[in-house]
């Protein structure tokens, strides 16, 4: 019987196990933190074996086969004896594909996958069996093993295209590039870069990549290293032959002559990035043959995604915005581009080598107070304190909304956007979102 230890037991983690015994594999699990309750009870109730808070490495380093969760960088000295050992180490995207032969998107990217995602499955899913996994929703191989569709979405994050070997999907979107967690990259852009790139490395002719023709980082690097894959680029200035592009009020889509045309005013959701990740859904949905008139109402109904720049309420005519998935510069970027009134702005937390520079524009031109919400605010209080007249420290949220609410003024935003993320002073990003909400309702 061959050997599954899986390291980390969150949701991918448990999902492999559960695939991984299924399929006949001896499974052992092993967290060197605390396994959630839910988590655990389903592993006791599956009987298969798990330890936590700890690594017995006479169990892990007999294994055939390592399934690793993302969070674990290669750097852990455990992974670096496994590797050593020569036994092959995986993600979850890896290990499930092999049982599946379901169709694959995959959509990566350092901001906009998971709007991208769960857009292009609300587009797919009016016609199609359709699965959400990947960094998102449940378990890949969870679904897998439960109710196996026949089409699957995946958010993929770069850690997770890190351990692949064969892993292909027919569509693989590529949203943009723009410095992210380099921390895990030796602090190279480069290396970020060529594992993202990776979700096209086992592409053929057979299969498309949709990426983002405006972004240089991209557009560079399939000149210097081009892919096997059909490309179907989008854009917002350029006009392109075969993929997307922007027609003055229309999104104008050719795959093979094959034209659709969507008006913009059709899409819920705002800002110029909204009519990027609305492009490379919609080609999804064109190349996977979803009616013309399905994919312009499901733009029309479509909710976004919570922690996305997400309404919360206006209190005496001020609107409070949560972005708290904004854990980069540039998804802050994002934020600030599509604000129209005056902005208080809540950021900061885990900085990962952040460069602000691109921010001091738009600081300059909407925002009028700023609130560093982290355990180490220096950095921040050193790129723009002398760009606003007020700029506070705290580090607790009811209190960042609270001094908020006192700054606003009628007609304001008050946008919670990061750009950080959020492990200093919160388990996650939707703990920082939720309890932004919170105190906004306690208000």
């Amino acid at each position: 019987m061959k050997r599954l230890v899986v390291l980390g037991g969150g949701e991918s983690g448990v999902g492999t196990a559960l695939l991984g015994k299924a399929k006949g594999f001896g499974v052992f699990v092993s967290d060197k933190g605390k396994i959630k309750e839910k988590y655990k009870q389903v592993l006791i109730h599956n009987e298969i074996d798990w330890e936590e808070e700890m690594h017995t490495e006479s169990k892990i380093l007999n294994a055939d086969i390592v399934m690793k969760s993302p969070g674990i960088p290669d750097k852990a000295p455990l992974v670096k004896q496994i590797r050593e050992k020569g036994i092959s180490v995986v993600s979850e995207i890896e290990f499930a594909s092999k049982f599946t032969t379901a169709t694959i998107v995959g959509i990566t990217g350092s901001n906009g996958k998971t709007t991208t995602s769960t857009l292009t499955h609300h587009l797919l899913k009016q016609e199609l069996e359709v699965g959400l996994a990947g960094n998102i929703g449940d378990s890949f191989a969870k679904q897998i093993l439960e109710k196996d569709y026949a089409n699957y979405v995946l958010e993929i994050s770069s850690f997770q295209l890190d351990d692949i070997v064969d892993f292909k999907p027919h569509i693989a979107v590529i949203t943009n590039i723009t410095p992210d967690h380099l921390d895990r990259y030796d602090y190279k852009f480069e290396n970020y870069i060529a594992s993202k790139f990776r979700i096209a490395k086992n592409q053929t002719k057979d299969d498309y990549l949709i990426y983002d023709a405006d972004d240089e980082v991209l557009t560079k690097w399939l000149f210097e290293r081009p892919v096997q894959s059909t490309l179907l680029p989008f854009s917002l200035v350029k006009t392109i032959e075969n993929g997307a592009y922007l027609d003055k009020e229309n999104i104008i889509i050719t795959i093979d002559n094959n034209k659709i045309i969507m008006p913009t005013s059709s899409l819920t959701l705002e800002g110029k990035h909204n009519i990027k990740n609305a492009m490379a859904a919609s080609t999804v949905a064109h190349l996977l043959k979803i009616r013309k008139q399905t994919i312009r109402e499901s733009l029309e109904n479509f909710q976004g995604v919570e922690h996305r720049l997400e309404q919360v309420l206006k209190i005496n005519k001020v609107q409070y915005i949560n972005d708290s998935k904004a854990t980069n510069v540039n998804a802050t970027y994002y934020a600030l581009e599509s604000m129209d009134a005056p902005t208080v702005w809540i950021v900061g937390g885990v900085d990962k080598g952040n460069n602000y520079e691109e921010l001091f524009s738009f600081v300059n031109e909407k925002v009028k107070a700023i609130i560093c919400l982290g355990v180490d605010n220096a950095k921040l209080l050193n790129a723009f304190g002398n760009m606003v007249d007020v700029i506070v420290e705290t580090q607790f949220m009811s209190e960042a909304v609270k001094i908020a609410y006192k700054l606003a003024e009628s007609g304001d935003n008050v946008l919670l956007s990061p750009a950080c993320a959020s492990f200093d002073l919160f388990e996650n990003y939707e703990d920082r979102g939720r309890q932004f909400k919170e105190a906004v309702r306690n208000l």
